[in-house]
């Protein structure tokens, strides 16, 4: 087998394996995540919404869509919806209207915080199944080949708004407060 031959179906398994574990994990973090919002009448990517412009402040969509692994219409349109429920507020500033900032109404923040607090250790089997790691090594998995592999693909700020969990709330990230509760409708 030449060596070009054999590159090949390493890339060719470690692509499969990849796939297919990233896959399985997925299914139980989403099955997880979504039984933690439920009774919240919230879906992930409306929590995801929540949480990014909680810890930034004032985020415009398309570092939601950014940070949020998803799109940009995906972004607005969940935006959207929570829009409507008084969860955030949708705006542009005066001086750049290109751009659409999401801010936290308290409605939304207390929201938010209600799901953090809610938080039960036990009823996700994402968490229950690192136990074993945990109780052997002292923390969670680190993950650190992974999150090198997705920071070659996504970039360090990407990868580091993982590297602490900040639960403190930004109050206006690129909207100054002045702006930030006069920003005018889209």
């Amino acid at each position: 087998m030449d060596v070009t031959n054999e590159t090949w179906e390493q890339s060719l398994a470690f692509k499969h394996r990849l796939a297919y574990l990233s896959k399985a994990l997925w299914k139980s973090v989403e099955k997880d995540w979504q039984r933690w919002l439920q009774p919240h009448g919230l879906n992930i990517n409306e929590h995801q919404i929540l949480w990014i412009s909680y810890q930034i402040g004032s985020p415009v969509l398309s570092e939601i869509a950014k940070f949020g692994v998803m799109h940009v219409s995906t972004a607005y349109n969940f935006s959207k919806k929570l829009e409507e429920r008084d969860l955030i507020v949708m705006g542009k500033q005066e001086e750049d209207r290109r751009h659409t900032y999401v801010r936290l109404t308290e409605k939304g923040k207390a929201l938010f915080l209600l799901t953090l607090e809610e938080f039960n250790v036990n009823n996700h089997e994402t968490i229950q199944s690192t136990m074993p790691l945990k109780n052997l090594y002292g923390k969670y998995p680190e993950f650190s080949e992974i999150a090198t592999v997705v920071r070659h693909m996504y970039g360090d700020d990407f990868t580091n708004q993982f590297d602490t969990l900040d639960l403190q709330s930004k109050e206006s990230g690129h909207l100054d407060d002045e702006v930030a509760t006069t920003i005018s409708p889209r």
